[in-house]
């Protein structure tokens, strides 16, 4: 057989008659971006925020004396299934505040019982004799008593580290003016009074500490628990006025500047022949910056010495009185506080917030802030924050607040003017040359945040963000 060894055409590639693409491209300047980052948001904390010129690096806040002391959230230990109050942890009761005897706090705890409740029953009776202190280790109670006209009020919701009865250690003629029910199995320890007074009789220390609790508590205070200034009104004739002046706390609070830093390094080699069309240096400088201002949000909420959710106050944190974030919850944290500017959620609690208003028929408005359309309620914008935490129970926290010297609200604090400034606060400092060639420069921010009165900052706590409504 004849193998024809003629070339099929159909088999032979097509003749290139111009450039091609890979080749062109060697000659030609791509069209690219400027480097990217994932971590920038939009960081309405550091927005909103009114920053106060910090000169000396220490802000102090004076503020009116106040009586009302140790209504701090209490903490336990657990060791299997057994819980035990931390005895320095009982100082947060406000009769034994400023008490530091180890060994009689210890004493004390010892003598706490343990309780475990079931979901639906009810802890304390109202009108019934108050005898002992609750301490909630674990769960939800939920507080009701009796309206004006015979109908059911709810007071309160209590969690973790929170307590009732405080005043059934020293009243022997207390009784309870709400009923208690649990909401969620749970544990709570209690003291009873008997076995306080035991552990009292034999401390001397604790008697007379105990003896200045009552005296202080004895001086006359406004609703706030801030000394009371004397003044007379409505009186007629020559009625003797009293005298008075504005006491002040002699240890006011100081926050200090805090400092996020890091060192950027850039190699010559890459400054001096690969800086076109972009430079650099400008473009490594302008990313470190942002994850810089990040940290920096970061630690204004969650720094422990002056982030926004450890230092709110006590008072001012609620719990949601079904677990989601209602428009009840919302109303309630709003009206604690007078000149609200503005609620703080993480993105999924905000969600979380829409599904509850959505099943509800509601719909929150939407407010201008810079030229941007936000969520709000009641007015004030409902702004994201990606920074506050989220627990794996899958619960977070929603803040509120006031902000701004004048409204004695909530403010940042930075220093400007600062050797070799960058931006505000920021200063970008040249460290040198090494032997590799590498180029070093140290990149510093200094802030921090004062909450200027209590009520400046609220919190809705313990917020459930994975319900979703049927």
């Amino acid at each position: 057989m004849t193998v024809d060894s003629t070339p099929d055409a159909r088999l032979e590639p097509p003749r290139q008659s111009s450039l091609g693409t890979a080749a062109a491209r060697n000659l030609s300047t791509t069209t690219k971006s400027v480097p990217q980052m994932q971590e920038i948001t939009d960081r309405w904390l550091l927005r909103m925020l009114p920053w106060v010129e910090t000169t000396g690096g220490t802000y102090r806040v004076n503020r009116r004396l106040t009586y009302t002391v140790g209504d701090g959230s209490v903490e336990f230990v657990q060791d299997g299934a057994q819980v035990r109050v931390i005895p320095r942890e009982l100082g947060e009761l406000a009769l034994l505040r400023g008490f530091d005897d180890v060994d009689v706090l210890t004493a004390i705890a010892g003598r706490c019982e343990q309780h475990d409740f079931r979901a639906g029953e009810t802890l304390v009776e109202r009108g019934a004799p108050a005898d002992r202190l609750h301490l909630i280790a674990h769960g939800r109670v939920s507080q009701f008593s009796v309206g004006e006209y015979g109908d059911e009020i709810a007071l309160d919701v209590l969690a973790d580290g929170d307590r009732f009865g405080d005043d059934a250690l020293l009243d022997e003629g207390a009784r309870w003016q709400h009923t208690a029910v649990a909401e969620t199995a749970g544990t709570l320890l209690t003291l009873s009074r008997a076995d306080f007074a035991s552990v009292l009789a034999s401390a001397p220390n604790l008697q007379a500490h105990i003896e200045e609790f009552s005296s202080r508590s004895r001086r006359r205070q406004n609703h706030r628990g801030e000394a009371e200034i004397a003044m007379s009104a409505g009186h007629r004739g020559e009625h003797e006025l009293p005298g008075a002046f504005v006491d002040y706390e002699e240890k006011p609070r100081e926050y200090e500047l805090s400092v996020a830093q890091t060192i950027l390094r850039v190699h010559t080699r890459v400054a001096d022949l690969y800086n076109q069309p972009m430079n650099q240096t400008k473009e490594q400088l302008r990313l470190t910056i942002e994850a810089l201002r990040e940290r920096q949000e970061h630690e204004l909420i969650n720094n422990r010495e002056f982030g926004l959710l450890h230092n709110a106050d006590f008072k001012q944190r609620i719990q949601p009185h079904s677990g989601p974030p209602t428009p009840d919850d919302l109303d309630e944290l709003l009206t604690r506080r007078r000149g609200s500017k503005f609620y703080l959620a993480h993105p999924r609690t905000i969600a979380a917030i829409g599904r509850e208003f959505n099943a509800r028929g509601l719909y929150p408005d939407n407010v201008d802030l810079g030229g941007r359309q936000v969520p709000a309620w009641r007015g004030v914008p409902i702004l994201p924050c990606n920074k506050i935490p989220i627990t794996k129970e899958r619960t977070s926290s929603i803040l509120i607040m006031r902000t701004g010297e004048e409204s004695q609200g909530v403010i940042g604090l930075r220093q400007t003017g600062l050797p070799d400034e960058y931006e505000p606060g920021l200063s970008v400092r040249f460290m040198g040359l090494d032997e590799r060639a590498i180029t070093s420069y140290l990149v510093s921010t200094y802030y921090s945040a004062a909450i200027l009165v209590p009520d400046a900052v609220g919190v809705l706590e313990n917020v459930q963000i994975s319900h979703w409504p049927r």
